[in-house]
């Protein structure tokens, strides 16, 4: 057996401190007298900016580690970086949140940070048992997130609906990756590679296993026909978890989405691109029309994820380095901006219902000014209106898909975004333009307003000076 060497420990440097601080905050969450619940959070937040200081530190340089199993370059040292930002501003939004629901705190936090160690496993694999292991360990953290509102039989449901068709979907995952195994012999993305590159033949174990590997990555991220659990799942976790599971868990299996179908097995695309195109054509346009419909602004969001996901599918059809850059890019602007429309839902959650409907935000743009301009600027983005980020990711991503000759792709795409538009833009008209009704009053802890702030803020830079951001992603990209 070989020894670890120094590039292997600086490949797992940001998962290693997540690891340490994971058991950190469950020793303190049992040790009596020496520690108060208000330490966990601290904790959590700290590990969460050390990992994200080790991704930077580590920067990959396209090396491979653990016997060629383990990525070590830009690409997954950027989405570490995001994965780390992403568990500080969930960090942020939760004490407030959970203490009101009288959620278990040492639990909540530990499972955060171990799903954002699933999460960095995902995008740093270089095979596809690797990539399997760190999913599970995402998912097993999100299952028992979503159920730990014990009280409240929805958010049981959801935990439970969550487990049964995740396991589904890993079922599906697991047997592709079986018969990928069978037809090449090998599940390493660089011997799967050289053997789509080399010329193959469409045996019909390996167009199967094809199959089925894009089923469980449909259902993880939450694609049409493979969307059901998303809905019902996102209504019912605690809402801190809603905008994490939005965010986090989508951009780790759309960064493994790139390596494994755009660039491992982008020599077979033959026999899937068509299958994703009207994937991603579905998706966006189910997402959009019965997102009209919602009263429920947390199930509205939910199907508005689902058609980001449809818009996102479009950068992996296009397929080339410039679709993934733009890929990427979106990914980091839908982590801000959909991370901060939920934070802005938890403030308005009533703690008697939780109902999250659109009369809540009813004159509430003038009542709580920082709340209704940092809501306003994220619904702006989703909706993608220039100069915020999601215009730009918007464009890059249709304009990547536009230059491979995917027209058509990108004309369901526009189309889409002016359906979105309605729903998005309704919210800032009854922030504004309509009368308050009931209780105006919010509690806005201190912590809670400055992440917004920064979130929004994030958000306009980005989107004001967006080169910077993509040019780093376009060398991140394999």
């Amino acid at each position: 057996m070989n020894s670890l060497s120094i590039i292997d420990l600086q490949a797992v440097l940001p998962e290693t401190v997540l690891v340490i601080t994971t058991l950190v905050v469950i020793v303190a969450d049992v040790v009596k007298g020496g520690w108060r619940s208000g330490s966990l959070p601290v904790l959590a937040g700290l590990g969460f900016v050390a990992a994200g200081i080790a991704a930077l530190a580590t920067w990959g340089d396209g090396t491979l580690a653990f016997a060629g199993t383990v990525y070590s370059d830009g690409m997954s040292s950027v989405f570490k970086v995001v994965f780390s930002i992403i568990g500080v501003l969930t960090v942020l939004y939760s004490p407030h949140y959970i203490q009101q629901r009288g959620i278990r705190l040492g639990e909540y936090y530990s499972l955060v940070l171990m799903s954002v160690f699933g999460m960095m496993v995902m995008v740093s694999a270089a095979n596809l048992l690797l990539f399997f292991l760190g999913l599970e360990v995402m998912s097993i953290g999100l299952y028992v997130l979503a159920g730990l509102q014990r009280g409240d039989l929805r958010s049981t449901e959801a935990s439970m609906k969550y487990l049964i068709l995740g396991a589904f979907s890993s079922g599906f995952l697991l047997y592709g990756i079986a018969l990928l195994y069978g037809a090449i012999g090998s599940v390493d993305y660089v011997e799967m590679q050289a053997f789509f590159a080399q010329g193959f033949q469409p045996e019909s174990m390996l167009i199967a296993g094809i199959a089925l590997l894009l089923v469980g990555f449909a259902f993880k991220v939450a694609a049409v026909p493979f969307h059901f659990w998303s809905p019902d799942v996102y209504e019912g976790a605690p809402t801190t978890i809603t905008g994490f599971m939005s965010t986090g868990p989508k951009a780790a299996a759309f960064v493994a989405l790139i390596r494994v179908f755009g660039i491992t097995m982008a020599g077979s695309s033959v026999l899937w691109v068509d299958a994703l195109t009207w994937l991603a054509m579905i998706t966006m346009t189910v997402g959009n029309v019965v997102a009209l419909k919602q009263t429920s602004l947390k199930r509205m969001l939910a199907y508005s994820s689902i058609a980001h996901a449809g818009y996102l599918l479009v950068g992996i059809v296009a397929g080339t380095k410039a679709a993934f850059a733009a890929t990427a890019y979106y990914l980091v602007a839908y982590s801000f901006m959909n991370l901060g429309a939920f934070a802005v839902l938890i403030l308005l959650n009533r703690k008697t219902d939780g109902k999250y409907g659109y009369e809540d935000l009813r004159g509430m743009g003038f009542a709580h000014p920082l709340l209704g301009i940092t809501m306003t600027v994220f619904m702006l983005s989703l909706t993608g209106i220039p100069p915020m980020a999601g215009f730009f990711g918007k464009l890059y991503v249709f304009s990547a898909a536009i230059q491979q000759g995917h027209v058509m792709l990108a004309i369901v795409g526009l189309l889409n975004s002016a359906v979105a538009a309605y729903y998005y833009l309704r919210i800032i008209v009854l922030l504004y333009m309509t009368k308050a009704e009931g209780e105006l009053t919010v509690a806005d802890p201190l912590p809670y307003r400055a992440a917004l702030a920064v979130s929004a803020l994030v958000i306009l830079v980005i989107g004001l000076f967006p080169e910077p951001l993509l040019n780093v992603l376009t060398a991140a990209v394999p």
